[in-house]
């Protein structure tokens, strides 16, 4: 089974009362006029960068994930699902997007880290400690948000310039944080639940009717970081690596052959052993994190399975 056989790139679907199709960077959106159709690709995206390969079973595994975590945190927070009618997709409510993702970490790790070696103390204008080393615990998780971009990269902002620039009211932003840490709070109970740590998250809201839900997947091995928990501390003393589920070490491999997205850098191409390694991991993570034993999806013909079981559930 070679890895374009068993993998969805891409999509284009002619469904019934689709007017519009959006490709994000993993998903393919189709707008059904108060709902939304999204088709969790296997696609995988790094440093802003759709990458050349895709890899098998990840738009399973992330489609899956994420609802797993929306039917947990239903009480928190109105979410937008309303069905997955294919292990790939999702069915939910249309909600106007609030152009924000909503970052959360608990720890001092990835895009935080490397803005703390170099020096940098401040990050979308909250302090970070003096004296702390790599994948430090900090004493209360920070929210640090980011603009979200229709295209390119989306950038680092401060509570007082996303207010400046009207990107979000004063009340709605206290609404959104509240959220945020409630969310994290609960998210980091379920790990601990699995034997794991929820390093750091991102979380992305919309509105309907002037109420606020949360959209998109949540605590998916795309939006957030996993640690171990065994050992953590023992690791932490002896200044050893912290083992952890998510895509970041994707981005290691991506850094470690000359890539970070930036102008003029060349996209490298993954060989197969490595895309098959980290297929494995998002399953690996998927079982651990729900408890679950992941059964995969028949891959011999996904985009006939997909169309057939959308068609199916739309024609009810």
């Amino acid at each position: 089974m070679t890895i374009d056989s068993c993998t969805i790139r891409s999509t284009s679907f002619h469904f019934d009362g689709v007017s519009n199709i959006y490709h994000g960077k993993v998903r393919d959106v189709y707008d059904l006029d108060y709902r939304l159709l999204m088709v969790a690709t296997d696609r995988i995206s790094a440093f802003d960068h759709i990458l050349p390969k895709s890899i098998p079973y990840k738009g399973q595994v992330l489609n899956q994930i994420a609802q797993h975590f929306l039917l947990a945190t239903t009480d928190i927070v109105p979410n937008w699902l309303i069905a997955c009618p294919d292990p790939n997709v999702s069915l939910g409510i249309k909600a106007a997007p609030i152009k924000i993702e909503m970052v959360i970490r608990g720890y001092l790790s990835g895009h935080a880290w490397r803005t703390y070696k170099t020096g940098g103390r401040v990050l979308c204008g909250v302090m970070m400690p003096d004296g702390m080393k790599e994948n430090d615990k900090f004493t209360v998780p920070l929210i640090t948000p980011t603009t979200k971009a229709s295209e390119g990269h989306d950038m680092d902002i401060s509570e007082e310039d996303l207010l400046a620039q009207g990107l979000i009211n004063a009340t709605d932003w206290e609404t959104l944080k509240v959220y945020t840490r409630t969310l994290f709070e609960r998210g980091s109970e379920m790990a601990a639940d699995r034997g794991l740590i929820l390093v750091d998250t991102k979380y992305e809201f919309g509105k309907v009717n002037d109420q606020i839900i949360l959209i998109d997947e949540i605590h998916t091995p795309d939006s957030s970081r996993y640690f171990y928990s065994d050992g953590y501390a023992e690791r932490q003393a002896t200044g050893s690596p912290q083992p952890q589920l998510s895509k970041e070490f994707v981005r290691e491999w991506l850094i470690d052959h000359g890539f970070q997205g930036l102008t003029g850098q060349e996209m490298p191409v993954m060989p197969d052993e490595f895309v098959w390694e980290i297929s494995d991991r998002y399953i690996q993570l998927y079982e651990i994190i729900t408890g679950q034993k992941f059964v995969k999806a028949d891959v011999a013909d996904i985009y006939d399975r997909i169309l057939k079981n959308v068609e199916n559930y739309l024609s009810k």
